[in-house]
């Protein structure tokens, strides 16, 4: 508690008043996009074919995209710590690309394309680095994002939450049943 406290208190109150909505603003985009996944084209079990589940995963993805977009002067903002800046990152960026995610089946390409994503986002919260020998500014590498980001990569993720799903699927007894066909 004490160390939100403290980065609340780092940042000015216009920047705090442009979070808070942020996060607000996502929250309904979360709800808005649920209600889509309910009401049609959307639902879970009409996605079992690969080119559905593409279709999904372009969704999430373009959902996430727009809220980076949109706030990427909050992710290169020096006014706001790194620390920070991951939690938005694991908090709100991380739920909207992954929301289902257990039902997935990905591809090499919509793996490859996820971790273009996320490479992305991290390139934008850590910065640019001083190169050591020409003394200019540079990207960061991917192998230098991977040292940074302490977390496991998003497709890691997306499996061990497939795994755990498919853990549950297995305990459930006869009576319940699941829906569809392993």
């Amino acid at each position: 508690m004490r160390s939100r406290e403290r980065d609340v208190l780092l940042v000015p109150d216009t920047l705090l008043l442009r979070i808070t909505t942020h996060l607000q603003t996502m929250e309904f985009m979360t709800t808005v996009l649920k209600c889509e996944k309910t009401k049609g084209k959307h639902k879970r079990s009409h996605f079992n074919g690969f080119k559905q589940v593409s279709i999904l995963i372009r969704v999430r993805k373009k959902a996430a995209i727009q809220f980076y977009f949109r706030h990427s002067d909050l992710l290169s903002s020096r006014l706001l710590s790194k620390n920070l800046k991951m939690k938005i990152y694991r908090t709100i960026i991380l739920p909207v690309v992954l929301y289902g995610c257990e039902t997935w089946s990905l591809t090499l390409r919509e793996e490859r394309k996820l971790r273009v994503f996320e490479n992305m986002v991290l390139r934008r919260i850590f910065g640019t680095r001083r190169d050591e020998v020409t003394g200019e500014w540079r990207r960061l590498h991917n192998e230098e994002l991977k040292d940074l980001y302490s977390s496991p990569n998003i497709v890691r993720v997306i499996k061990s939450r497939r795994m755990r799903w498919a853990g549950h699927v297995a305990r459930m007894g006869e009576e319940r049943g699941a829906i569809g066909s392993w």
